[in-house]
């Protein structure tokens, strides 16, 4: 069974985990929004209020190599060293882009994500993933580097828009797809789960125990840990598209859309029920929207899936699809007229 990471007490827990892990310094990465949010919550934490801290561009935009080289300095003239650890208090940007600036500072130093969005909470914090974006690309450039523990409370969740508790909710959906259809089915009645407070923290619990699960069985991505990849391949080509255009949208919510292009090339090619499609694509389009491309954006949708970082082969993008719910499958390679088929018909299902 995975650890507890929930705690109703975020500061005291902050203040007993740099405790337990003898930091001989901690250096803060937070982002301008978080800061100012965020960070009054915890003003009981000793270690909040006393450590170094470098606060970000909030967003996608300061995902870059720039912000990687700014922690870098606060890190050196912070005098950090291999006994140091980074906390990391934010969303899943603050999480990818600090840890993956701790993996690299001195080989690696040791660090704590506190994630204050549901969908930082449910994905990036958890796992050990980081990066940052390139050349229009999402997370392009990254490593694996497990925190050394990642602490959970429902606390800053009730400051998120509605906007952004959707993005965490469409992690949590994807999880339940994979793993579980009675869960899917508790998940599916969004509007009950997020209005209460402990059912969404008991949600949020499950899921992270499932991926925590997931990730000990396969910490590096080279078999079962694929499937928390389900709607990321088509997600993360929308999020692209949509990024290049100046007009982004977030990523559980190019996710959402990317679940409905795996559910249709599971149609396609292993016969995942039409009921359960069609059920689906009624709660997208209550929650999430209508469609995030036009016709004409074909060729660089699938462009960008024929690229994606997590192919073997340029041209063959591995999907998680799934039999039924709760029987994913890995690896599965369609045709390019395959994936073309499940776009057009994404097309007509969400305009």
């Amino acid at each position: 069974m995975a650890e507890n990471y929930l705690t109703l007490n975020p500061a005291a827990a902050i203040d007993s985990t740099m405790e337990a892990l003898d930091a001989d310094k901690v250096v803060l990465v937070t982002d301008r929004n978080v800061h100012k949010i965020v960070l009054p919550l915890l003003a009981d934490s000793k270690i909040v209020n006393s450590s170094p801290t470098i606060a970000i561009t909030p967003g996608e935009e300061g995902k870059n190599l720039e912000t990687v080289t700014e922690i870098w300095d606060k890190l050196e003239e912070s005098g950090a060293t291999r006994r140091s650890v980074v906390l990391n208090i934010g969303g899943g940007v603050v999480t990818d882009i600090g840890g993956f600036a701790a993996s690299a500072y001195k080989r690696g130093l040791r660090t704590v994500n506190f994630p204050t969005t549901l969908l930082g909470a449910v994905d990036a914090a958890t796992g050990g993933k980081t990066g940052i974006n390139f050349r229009g690309l999402k997370n392009e450039i990254g490593a694996f580097h497990m925190p050394s523990k990642v602490i959970i409370s429902a606390t800053p969740f009730k400051s998120l828009s509605r906007e952004e508790l959707l993005s965490g909710y469409a992690e949590m959906i994807k999880t339940a797809l994979f793993s579980d259809k009675e869960f899917y089915l508790h998940l599916y009645d969004l509007d009950n789960v997020v209005d209460d407070m402990p059912k969404l923290g008991k949600a949020v619990e499950k899921c992270v125990c499932i991926k925590d699960d997931v990730v000990a069985q396969d910490p590096n991505e080279k078999g079962l840990r694929k499937v928390l990849n389900l709607g990321h391949t088509a997600g993360h080509a929308f999020e692209s598209l949509r990024m290049g255009e100046g007009n982004p949208v977030t990523h559980g919510k190019a996710v959402a859309h990317g679940i409905l292009v795996a559910l249709l090339l599971s149609h396609i090619k292993l016969g995942f029920e039409s009921y359960e499609l069609d059920q689906y694509r009624r709660f997208l389009k209550a929650y999430y929207g209508t469609s995030l491309m036009r016709c004409e954006d074909m060729e660089k949708v699938v462009n960008k899936m024929n690229s994606d970082k997590k192919n073997r082969t340029y041209g063959e993008p591995a999907f998680t699809l799934l039999q039924e719910i709760g029987e994913p499958e890995i690896n599965c390679i369609p045709t390019q007229s395959e994936m073309k088929e499940a776009l057009e018909l994404y097309i007509d299902m969400t305009s």
